[in-house]
């Protein structure tokens, strides 16, 4: 449920933070940009050098701060029982670390520095790795997804030195991940390797939006994903379509007639099993769903109940790329074999194991025409309800406040963070913070991903807060 709490007090230093992150910002943004122009995608068939050269960017970020003891450019093999990559070493991530002094807390702040494909650039209106201040948006691919994320730990740690000394007593880790856009898949190796390094009281997970331009967000759910490759295949070799057309299926037929089965006629899943999570959920309405989506005139919304809660408590499917001859290379041929990429989403309370399994025995159960399927290059990660209980929590609404000077709002999201359950799993005493610096004009993974430059200097000054109340604690 969304709700507005009010600061239970001034952070103790709160006039000099603002006029640190103030002088601080146009550093912030230099480094940011500089950044961006690191193509770092994280996937399969992209140079992967540029990850590498991404990280040890960061690490550079991360040394010029001076606040930490150590700060290495990592990198693991993706385990041996890892569904897909399996023995192949993860790309570069950074871990840099200090020590907690005289009983204060430690926090762990994450973000990560791949980033999602450009995609087709003509749909950009600048060049994606090149970036562009239009108004007050820094445009690019990765301006918010996630490198603003990196940039925003550290702009606020050198905020919190400039007014508290090079000396704070709060324990320090910094880990920006290098594969996030991919899968996260090398993160089971690190986290059982990195197990003490990577400890902390509180961990600030950098990589989510806020509710609107004025009000910051502190995501409290967060939907699963399972992602998977689906081939079809039908012929073993292209025919004539002139000559065979309408006596054998070929695979885009049967890849049609077996994608249209995973939605019913509003565009709610019609996989049997797949789950919803009851929760409340904040006024939004369907004006307000085509503005900030761009749904064409005359077009209607899918799904069924309220609407934020199909984005935040609904599983959804989506056919996410399709591998077939273009238009312009299209003949008259049967195709033997068409692959898809699917992606759905999974509901807090249900397990993206759980809806692989059900997903699969959906497809093979109505393949038509007797069509052969084949499954890989699969990827899970598992829902997340946060538990806002904690004094991390009551600090984080308060400075957030603030620094925006509007209430924050506790908010779910559409888009999965899988790697935030595994690190609850291995740290089940750490409080939970999810925050970030996306709005919902962002187009995170989306030509023209963009960054609203005022909200990345209030997002900076809310965790510069953070971290001087942080370091006043002693747990």
């Amino acid at each position: 449920m969304a709700s507005h709490i009010a600061p239970e007090s001034v952070t103790p230093f709160s006039a000099e933070l603002r006029e640190a992150v103030q002088a601080g910002l146009p550093q912030a943004i230099a480094e940011l940009s500089t950044l961006v122009r690191i193509p770092s995608v994280s996937w399969d068939g992209f140079d992967q050098d540029n990850v590498r050269t991404s990280a040890e960017k960061v690490a550079e970020l991360a040394r010029a701060t001076g606040v930490f003891e150590t700060v290495d450019v990592i990198q693991e093999p993706i385990p041996d029982d890892a569904v897909s990559g399996a023995g192949q070493l993860g790309q570069p991530a950074v871990l840099a670390r200090r020590a907690a002094r005289n009983g204060k807390p430690t926090v762990l702040l994450y973000a990560h520095h791949d980033v999602q494909p450009e995609g087709d650039e003509k749909h950009w209106e600048s060049k994606p790795f090149e970036p562009t201040l239009r108004g007050d948006r820094l445009y690019g691919r990765g301006t918010a997804d996630d490198k603003a994320g990196a940039i925003t730990h550290v702009a606020a740690l050198r905020a919190l030195t400039a007014v508290l000394g090079q000396e704070p007593e709060l324990g320090i880790v910094l880990f920006a991940e290098g594969e996030e856009e991919f899968g996260s898949r090398s993160l089971p190796t690190i986290l059982s390797r990195y197990h003490e390094q990577l400890a902390a009281d509180v961990i600030v997970v950098a990589d989510a939006g806020n509710w609107d331009l004025d009000s910051p967000g502190l995501c409290v759910a967060l939907r699963g994903a399972v992602a998977f490759n689906l081939r079809v295949s039908t012929l073993d070799h292209a025919s004539h379509s002139g000559m065979f057309g309408g006596q054998v299926p070929d695979a885009m037929l049967a890849a049609i007639e077996l994608l249209a089965t995973l939605w019913n006629t509003d565009g709610s899943v019609a996989v049997a099993g797949l789950t919803s999570h009851q929760a409340e959920t904040p006024d939004y309405d369907e004006a307000k769903l085509r503005e900030e989506t761009g749904l064409l005139e005359g077009v209607t919304p899918i799904g069924s109940g309220d609407v934020l809660s199909r984005a935040w408590y609904q599983p959804s499917i989506t056919v996410t790329g399709i591998d077939a001859p273009s238009v312009k290379n299209a003949s008259n041929t049967l195709i033997p074999s068409v692959r898809v990429r699917i992606s759905a989403r999974v509901a807090p309370g249900q397990t993206a194991q759980e809806v692989f399994e059900l997903l699969e025995a959906h497809l093979r159960e109505r393949a038509p025409f007797g069509a052969h399927l084949e499954i890989d290059d699969l990827d899970l990660g598992e829902p997340f309800l946060v538990d806002t209980s904690g004094w991390a929590a009551a600090d984080a609404m308060s400075t957030m406040h603030e620094a925006y000077g509007s209430p924050a709002v506790q908010m779910g999201s559409g888009g999965s963070i899988p790697f935030i359950a595994d690190l609850v799993a291995r740290y089940p005493d750490a409080q939970i913070l999810i925050t970030g610096v996306e709005d919902p004009d962002t187009r995170a993974h989306s030509p023209n991903e963009s960054l609203h430059l005022p909200t990345l200097q209030r997002a900076i000054l809310a965790e510069a807060m953070l971290l001087a109340r942080m370091n006043s604690r002693t747990v």
